[in-house]
């Protein structure tokens, strides 16, 4: 699988805050208290359940920042499947370092491991059929570019990244406008010859409306919470002339059925905004 990494200069800020939320304004004063000025360690981290691995740059930034030439050594890449007790990396460096780096390490490291565990459970799921599987924008404030790196190492795509990526319109834009008509022909005026225009719809009268606009359409319909029979009468309807996106309570048990509708991107924001961390330690290597 190949997806680009994310340059140390995005991951930076986001170690950077971790640390200093953890070290405050005194640092580790209980490895100041416990360990000799110049002692060093030697750790391993170890995954303790199976899953797709992402952010070991963030974990070799989490020791590097506080001491540059701390040695990081990965045995694995962003986007390998790994298996409860596979050593995925070792860091030495002064026990200081190592001791107070751990947390913020650990946390960024598992937390986006399981985000793109999560991924590659429904990229499996929908194997064989057209359907991408996407994220959303409901990232925790702060790591939006981290987690949606992490659904790219689980197999998965991404959607808009920010508000002026491309022009989406959801219900309340609608409801603002008064009718999906209004909305459309605002939309298109606004929208420069290389933005997207994505309409979000809930029912399939929506996007026959939608569709028989003179201005063309949306380039995308968003369909909303909308059944697998529903869902095949929207791409008939859309007739490839527009991506179909299904959206909505989509799980990896129900994804298959939802992606063999014929629809082109399943959106789940549950994989960024409520995914189980996938379960690493670090432990010194006596």
């Amino acid at each position: 699988m190949t997806f680009a990494p994310l340059p140390d200069l995005l991951w930076e800020p986001i170690v950077r805050t971790g640390l200093l939320e953890d070290l405050g304004t005194g640092g580790d004063v209980t490895t100041q208290a416990l360990a000799p000025p110049d002692a060093t360690l030697r750790a391993m981290f170890r995954v303790r359940r199976d899953g797709v691995l992402a952010g070991l740059a963030a974990a070799r930034l989490s020791f590097a920042l506080l001491e540059p030439e701390a040695r990081f050594e990965a045995f694995a890449a962003d986007g390998d499947v790994v298996t409860a007790g596979q050593a995925i990396a070792v860091v030495e460096a002064r026990a200081e370092t190592v001791l107070a780096g751990e947390r913020t390490a650990l946390n960024l490291l598992s937390h986006l491991s399981g985000i793109a565990t999560a991924t590659r459970e429904v990229v499996t799921a929908v194997a064989g059929t057209q359907a991408r599987v996407c994220c959303t924008r409901k990232t925790l404030p702060g790591l939006r570019a981290a987690q949606k790196y992490a659904v790219r190492a689980g197999g998965g795509s991404n959607h808009r990244y920010r508000l002026d990526d491309a022009i989406l319109i959801k219900d309340n834009h609608i409801a603002l406008c008064g009718g999906v008509h209004a909305a459309l022909a605002a939309a298109r005026a606004r929208a420069g010859h290389l933005m997207a225009v994505e309409l979000e719809v809930d029912t399939l009268e929506q996007l026959a409306e939608a569709i028989a606009e003179k201005g063309g359409g949306a380039d995308a319909y968003l369909l909303d919470n909308m059944t697998p029979l529903q869902l095949r009468e929207a791409v008939r309807m859309i007739g490839g002339r527009a991506i179909a996106e299904a959206s909505g309570g989509i799980t990896p048990g129900t994804a298959r059925d939802i992606a063999e509708t014929g629809v082109d991107v399943l959106s789940l924001g549950w994989l960024t905004h409520s995914v189980t961390a996938l379960d690493i330690g670090l432990d010194i290597d006596l």
